[in-house]
């Protein structure tokens, strides 16, 4: 996948078809844009994902946006669905005053040699916003393009969206998230060194640090998964800042895999958080951690559907 970062000074060599948006998440909405300008790449034609750096969203409000998706997850996923070219359009004060008829010609056609446009009915671009899916149309004829406005996914009674969806996590209602992002929530990374007090315990851990552009749910407790070498393990994971062994305020995903002994410092691992079990605790030592520790593994044993439930008995 080639990626043009920081300029506006780009040309492709052949037609394309392009998609604009900021695709947080990639969730149901933005997968049926993607399925179609795949469908236009298997007739010959480049796909093209444009969106902008930094995002709209944060340029405008002057703050940090927590996303749910890092630049480099986002990168790992345009790259293995298949999209050929992703522009990452710097957005600054002179790109973002651009009149919208002026972006559609210079860089949808004439730059990107746009044969189709694929974009949802809420898009926006150009100065003040002013571009939307009725100046695309407006402008097919005079460009040469053809556009596709693809309507708004909608689960149950409401429209999925990356806003949407940043609402669920923030609850640490990961049931909802997954339903709108048609899979698990998932924090991707390389395994950290950590205290290895779980190592101390009986109860080997590994860590994630996630960037700070990174949205976690609430701190606590989740059942998950873990993706690792192509495979899938069952796990349990701690999200939050471990107040009963660290005064340091850097968060982290912290996560038992059931029956893995491998030691995978440095690999890059999925963890997927697929529903919050308790809120984060602060523990009167490490006895009491190490308890409640080894009542979340055996629960999530029951939960992965690996163990027994206690109340069962034998």
């Amino acid at each position: 996948m080639q990626i043009i970062r920081g300029t506006t000074d780009f040309c492709l060599s052949h037609k394309s078809v392009v998609t604009i948006g900021k695709f947080d998440g990639i969730h149901l909405g933005h997968q049926k844009l993607f399925e179609r300008v795949l469908a236009q790449k298997e007739k010959g034609l480049s796909a093209v994902i444009f969106t902008f750096n930094p995002a709209p969203e944060a340029f405008f409000s002057g703050k940090e946006i927590k996303e749910l998706m890092s630049r480099e997850e986002k990168l790992a996923a345009f790259e293995k669905m298949g999209i050929d070219v992703l522009i990452e359009f710097p957005l600054n004060k002179e790109t973002a005053a651009t009149e919208p008829a002026y972006f559609v010609r210079e860089y949808l056609t004439n730059k990107l040699k746009a044969a189709v446009v694929i974009a949802g009915t809420d898009i926006s671009f150009g100065n003040k916003g002013a571009g939307n899916a009725a100046l695309l149309r407006e402008m097919a004829g005079e460009c040469g393009y053809r556009v596709e406005i693809i309507e708004k996914v909608r689960v149950g009674d409401k429209e999925v969206s990356s806003t949407l969806i940043r609402e669920t996590v923030r609850k640490g209602d990961m049931k909802n998230t997954a339903l709108l992002l048609g899979s698990p929530y998932p924090v991707c990374g390389v395994v950290a060194h950590g205290k290895q007090l779980g190592r101390k315990l009986g109860m080997p851990t590994v860590n994630l640090l996630p960037g700070h552009e990174k949205l976690l749910p609430p701190n606590g407790v989740y059942y998950s998964d873990v993706w690792f070498d192509g495979k899938c393990y069952p796990a349990i994971s701690n999200v939050g800042y471990k107040p009963t062994v660290s005064d340091e305020k850097v968060i982290g995903v912290e996560t038992y895999l059931y029956d893995f002994t491998e030691e995978i410092y440095g690999s890059g691992i999925i963890v997927e958080l697929l529903e919050h079990k308790r809120a984060e605790m602060k523990f009167d030592g490490v006895a009491a951690l190490k308890a409640q520790m080894q009542k979340d593994i055996a629960e999530g044993a029951v939960y992965h559907g690996i163990g027994k439930n206690p109340e069962q008995g034998a």
